[in-house]
C-alpha cells in the first residue's frame, strides 16, 4: 500500500484515538486510524473493564469544564449506539485533612459550583457499610462520580467511526512521519500513507513518536496493575447501591469501583510503579510486591473484601513531568495535533479530547478550554 492520501490520519487508535476517529469522520472527513493492535485491546492503558469518571477534580480546577463537556458526550455516545458505557454510582473519597485528595476536591466542588456532600463520622458506618474509614481522616461523596466501561467505549467508537466512513487498519506499525508544506506523510510496515493532517495519539509509545517535536518533554512509562478480588459481603455490590472509592493513605493511593457480578470487586494502586523501558516487554505476571501494598489497604479499609486477588491485568501509565495532559498542536507544523502524557487519570476525558482535537485539525482552533495543557508550560 503506498501513496493513499486521507484528509486526517490518526495514529493509535486507544481511547484518545478512537475518540478523535470518530469526531473527524462524523464531520465528514475521509480518516485514517493507524494501531499496532487490534481494537480495544489490553496492551497499552485502556482496558480492564472499568475508568473512574467524576467531577471534583482535586487534581487541577481547570479539568472540571472539560469534564462537564465530558459528561454530556459521554452521553451522546450511548445515546447514538444504544449502550449503556458510563454508570453513575457515586464516588466516595477519603484521606487526610490536611492532604490532596479531599481538600482539592472540595476546593474544584466550590470553584465550579459542584455538588459535593460531606460524610460525617456519625453516618460513615451506616451510610458506608463495607469501608472502615480511618478515623483520623475526612471524607466527602460525589453522587455525580461513577465508571465507564472502558474497552466497550473504544470499541464503540472505532464501530461507529467506521460507520461514518473512517478506515481502520490494526496490526501496523508506525516506523515514522514527517511533515512536508501542506500534506504529512506516514511510513509504516504495510507502506506509506499521506494525509492533510495528522493526529498522533501514541499512549505508552509517546517517546518514540514524540520525541522530534521541539519542547516536547520526556514522558515515563511505568507498569501498574488492577486486581479483582472476591467479595465476602453483598454490601458492594452495585445492584445494593454499591459505589466508587478513592482513598489517599500514608502508603499510597487506592480506588476501585463497586462489585459489578456481585462476586469480586477491582482495586488498583495509583501511585508507585515500575519504570518500562519498552512498552511491548511488559511484564504481565502478578508479584508478590504488586499485591502487598493492596493487601494492606484492604486489610485496613475493606475486611469484607479477599485480601487475596482472583484476577489481574497489567496496564501503562504514560506520565508527563507535572503529570497533566500534554495536548497541542506542533509549534513548527500546524497540521499536526498531538496528544500524550495522560498520567493514569485521562480515560474519563476522551470523549472530549477527541473533541477537541477534531476542532484543532479542522478549524485551527478550539473552544473548549485546553490551553493550560499546552506544550508551552515546559518552556516557562
Amino acid at each position: 500500500m503506498t501513496n493513499q492520501s486521507y484528509d486526517a490520519i490518526v495514529i493509535g487508535t486507544g481511547g484518545f484515538g478512537s475518540s478523535a476517529l470518530y469526531q473527524l469522520a462524523h464531520r465528514g472527513l475521509r480518516v485514517l486510524g493507524l494501531d499496532r493492535f487490534p481494537p480495544a485491546h489490553d496492551r497499552g492503558s485502556s482496558h480492564g473493564q472499568t475508568r473512574i469518571i467524576r467531577q471534583a477534580y482535586f487534581e487541577h480546577v481547570d479539568y472540571v469544564p472539560l469534564l462537564k463537556r465530558a459528561y454530556a458526550l459521554w452521553r451522546d455516545l450511548e445515546a447514538e449506539s444504544g449502550r449503556d458505557l458510563m454508570t453513575l454510582c457515586g464516588l466516595l473519597v477519603a484521606g487526610p485533612r490536611d492532604g490532596i485528595a479531599v481538600p482539592g476536591a472540595r476546593f474544584a466542588s466550590q470553584k465550579h459550583d459542584l455538588e459535593l456532600q460531606n460524610v460525617s463520622r456519625a453516618e460513615r458506618e451506616t451510610r458506608f457499610p463495607g469501608f472502615r474509614i480511618p478515623e483520623n481522616f475526612d471524607a466527602v461523596f460525589e453522587a455525580a462520580g461513577g465508571y465507564l466501561l472502558v474497552e466497550e467505549c473504544v470499541r464503540t467508537y472505532l464501530e461507529l467511526a467506521q460507520s461514518n466512513g473512517a478506515e481502520l487498519l490494526t496490526g501496523v506499525t508506525v516506523t515514522g512521519w514527517e511533515a512536508k508544506h501542506s500534506t504529512v506523510v506516514v511510513e509504516t510496515d504495510r507502506g506509506t500513507f499521506e494525509a492533510a493532517k495528522l493526529i498522533l495519539t501514541p499512549g505508552a509509545w509517546a517517546s518514540q513518536l514524540l520525541n522530534a517535536i521541539p519542547e516536547m518533554p520526556p514522558f515515563q512509562v511505568v507498569r501498574k496493575v488492577l486486581q479483582w478480588h472476591p467479595v465476602r459481603s453483598p454490601v458492594y455490590d452495585l445492584s445494593a447501591g454499591g459505589c466508587g472509592y478513592f482513598f489517599e493513605m500514608p502508603y499510597g493511593e487506592f480506588y476501585g469501583f463497586p462489585s459489578l457480578d456481585g462476586n469480586k470487586l477491582k482495586v488498583g494502586e495509583h501511585t508507585g510503579g515500575e519504570i518500562v523501558a519498552d512498552p511491548l516487554l511488559v511484564d504481565r505476571n502478578l508479584h508478590e510486591s504488586d499485591r502487598v501494598p493492596v493487601r494492606k489497604f484492604l486489610e485496613q479499609v475493606m475486611p469484607d473484601i479477599d485480601p487475596d486477588p482472583m484476577d489481574h491485568a497489567v496496564c501503562l501509565y504514560t506520565k508527563s513531568p507535572d503529570c497533566h495532559f500534554v495536548i497541542d498542536q506542533h509549534p513548527e507544523h500546524e497540521n499536526v495535533l498531538f496528544a500524550a502524557g495522560f498520567s493514569g487519570h485521562g480515560f474519563k476525558f476522551t470523549s472530549v479530547i477527541g473533541a477537541a482535537l477534531t476542532d484543532l485539525a479542522i478549524d485551527g482552533t478550539t473552544e473548549l478550554p485546553i490551553g493550560f495543557l499546552s506544550l508551552a508550560r515546559f518552556s516557562l
